[in-house]
């Protein structure tokens, strides 16, 4: 399909972004100062959590770790705990093991090369890419969802997002129209369109700057991008849990590495058999991935005595905890959910 991308000079359009940028753009925290620490914590959290759902939760973490050496030195389960309620929690083992690396390997400054970002841990080409242009005002375009659509719209182009290569094809759209001197400038005002204006249903098209020169817009056919064939197939998983307590304390451990939810607190997954006939009730809850739908049906066991509790404490490796200290400890959402639901917590 050949499209507009194919003429060159697209940089008048970049500017009437920034001009409408300048009135425009969301006043955000780390936007204030262009701290390459803030701006890759924000980056991390805001990648896949919503600016009004994720602020709260962003402040909270700065506070606590107001620098790479602040997270660096800090508990993987801390930083986990000041995780909570973001989902994703790999995305803090990866920030705290990437601050690591920092303070090891850059003395505690975050890299201003693009190659050197993308070897710290968790960082791909959009982070780096947003980093590097945002903190360092280098012209490197961080394609997002939100860039994907604004660009797949403005040029009416039917590359499908979903192919690996599609990252390289819509920079090499975003360089055609980004004024080199503001790199940042330009890629925080894609961001907010993409999150504002051009958004995936009901886009607000006549309140977009660069709208009169948008081909999909001239045609009608906005909601037809961007092109995305390669459909997530999602498996069904179930999990079972069992959740012994005695009305004050319950039973739980600290996951492992090696699959989802790494490193959070479950229950146990798996009883003694004779122990089956204590279990009195079931509460099921369904959770959600990206690639995966889960049923997870909690069982509640009630307690027959002191030595029950202590049995299952030995020979399962769990870890008793009382309910009013359950906030210092991560668990997945929907077992927190539970807690909380099912004991007023």
């Amino acid at each position: 399909m050949e499209t507009s991308k194919q003429y060159p000079d697209f940089v008048h359009i970049g500017m009437k972004i920034l001009l409408w940028f300048e009135k425009n753009g969301r006043k955000l925290p780390f936007r204030e100062e262009k701290s390459p620490y803030f701006i890759w914590i924000s980056e991390v959290i805001f990648q896949q959590t919503r600016i009004q759902q994720g602020m709260e939760h962003y402040l909270r973490f700065v506070e606590r770790f107001p620098t790479v050496q602040h997270l660096a030195s800090a508990t993987e389960d801390e930083v986990m705990l000041y995780w909570k309620g973001l989902g994703y929690y790999s995305r803090a083992i990866n920030l705290h093991h990437a601050a690591q690396q920092i303070m090891n390997d850059y003395s505690g400054e975050i890299p201003s090369d693009y190659r050197a970002l993308l070897r710290l841990k968790g960082v791909g080409k959009y982070i780096a890419s947003a980093v590097m242009s945002i903190a360092f005002n280098q012209p490197y375009p961080a394609v997002d969802g939100n860039l994907y659509r604004v660009l797949s719209r403005f040029f009416c182009d039917d590359y499908d997002i979903s192919q690996s290569k599609a990252f390289d094809y819509f920079s090499e759209l975003a360089m055609r129209m980004m004024p080199m001197e503001r790199a940042g400038d330009f890629n925080e005002a894609m961001m907010d369109i993409g999150a504002e204006i051009c958004t995936p249903k009901n886009p607000r098209c006549t309140l977009c700057p660069i709208h009169t020169d948008c081909m999909a817009y001239s045609v009608g056919k906005v909601l037809e991008f961007p092109i995305k064939k390669k459909k997530i197939v999602k498996k069904k998983e179930t999990i079972d849990y069992f959740f012994l307590h005695d009305g004050q304390s319950f039973w739980a451990k600290q996951r492992g590495k090696e699959t989802f939810w790494k490193s959070l607190y479950e229950f146990p997954s798996s009883i003694p058999e004779k122990y089956s006939e204590m279990i009195y009730d079931t509460y099921q809850v369904r959770h959600q991935f990206t690639h995966k739908d889960l049923t997870i049906n909690i069982h509640l066991l009630e307690r027959k005595s002191e030595e029950t509790l202590e049995e299952m404490s030995i020979m399962e490796h769990f870890e008793k905890i009382d309910f009013d200290k359950m906030d210092n400890f991560s668990f997945p959402k929907p077992l927190q959910d539970f807690l909380r639901n099912k004991f007023s917590l």
